[in-house]
């Protein structure tokens, strides 16, 4: 019985062992089998959760609804609170009426006096534009008078009844001219030319000055008004970075209208001083070629008076060598 149970035993192994080697050798010898395609990416919903025990679950009323956002407390749809520190009332209007209105007492002070030095820019300039037209005009025709007489009575004839410069020029060469009568025939003639001279040169330099009047200011205007601007740009920067500071904030709200009002002094500034420097030098340009006009009235004056001196000794020391008519 024994030896039939080992030799099935062996039989058995014997078989196995024979079976895997064939096995072995199918494998070995079979083509190698391509990779799997990548499967396709499916979209599948997670699996719900596995219900807790009864025991660990928490206690949950299936009764009441969820809060919709129409039924959502009003607290939880409030607005977020403005940050502690912050001023809420910070200006928002930066309009120039809101900017001014906005701005310390100081840079208010500053922006009241550029508008002033503003306004008496612009009065300077309607005055002396009608004073100059109305020189110019009134020498063009004392000029044209003088140039067309002979003689110093002539001139003074024809200016009869008008006024300018023109006319105190012809006026006080004949005022010399007549203080000098008594003396004039037994005188060099260069005397009454020189106090003629001297005294047309004084309504000259009257005349300019007289002209000048009030271009000072314009001067001044142009050359301050942008330092004064330039203060009230400093303080409203200074009191710009103190509300920074007390608002603890750097924000655009905080820093903006301060910046602003201080901008705001520096255009004023400008606005009065760029037309006081271009209504001065234009000032000053006609002045000049007035003047220059004067020149010419006091020349053409002159030249009279030294006209008449010459056929006064003439006529005196000569008397038939000139026409009676000129003569007198």
């Amino acid at each position: 019985m024994k030896r039939n149970a080992a030799a099935a035993f062996g039989l058995a192994m014997a078989m196995a062992w024979s079976l895997g080697a064939g096995l072995t050798l199918a494998q070995d010898a079979a083509p190698a089998s391509p990779p799997p395609a990548a499967a396709a990416p499916t979209t599948s919903t997670p699996a719900a959760p596995a219900a807790l025990p009864s025991a660990l679950a928490p206690a949950v009323d299936t009764a009441a609804p969820l809060p919709s956002p129409a039924t959502a407390p009003a607290d939880l749809l409030a607005p977020e609170e403005p940050q502690a520190g912050v001023n809420a009332d910070l200006p928002h209007d930066l309009s120039p009426w809101g900017m001014f209105m906005a701005a310390d007492w100081v840079v208010k002070g500053v922006m009241i006096g550029l508008l002033l030095a503003s306004v008496v820019t612009w009065t300077v300039w309607l005055a002396k534009t009608l004073e100059l037209v109305g020189a110019k005009a009134r020498l063009r025709r004392s000029l044209r008078a003088v140039q067309a007489s002979t003689t110093l009575a002539d001139a003074a004839t024809a200016l009869t009844g008008r006024r300018g410069a023109g006319v105190r020029l012809v006026q006080a060469a004949q005022q010399e001219v007549a203080r000098a009568d008594q003396v004039i025939d037994f005188a060099a003639n260069s005397g009454i030319k020189e106090r003629v001279a001297s005294r047309l040169n004084r309504i000259e330099i009257g005349a300019g000055r007289r002209l000048m009047l009030g271009t000072g200011v314009l001067a001044s205007i142009g050359s301050v008004s942008p330092f004064v601007g330039l203060f009230g740009t400093v303080w409203g920067i200074m009191n710009s970075f103190i509300g920074i500071s007390q608002a603890q904030s750097s924000s655009l709200a905080v820093v903006a209208p301060g910046i602003a009002e201080a901008l705001l002094a520096t255009a004023m500034g400008l606005v009065a001083a760029i037309p006081a420097v271009i209504f001065y030098n234009i000032f000053a340009r006609a002045i000049t070629g007035y003047r220059q006009q004067l020149g010419d009235v006091s020349a053409a004056v002159e030249r009279l008076v030294s006209s008449d001196l010459d056929h006064r000794y003439v006529a005196r020391h000569h008397p038939g060598v000139l026409h009676p008519a000129a003569a007198e």
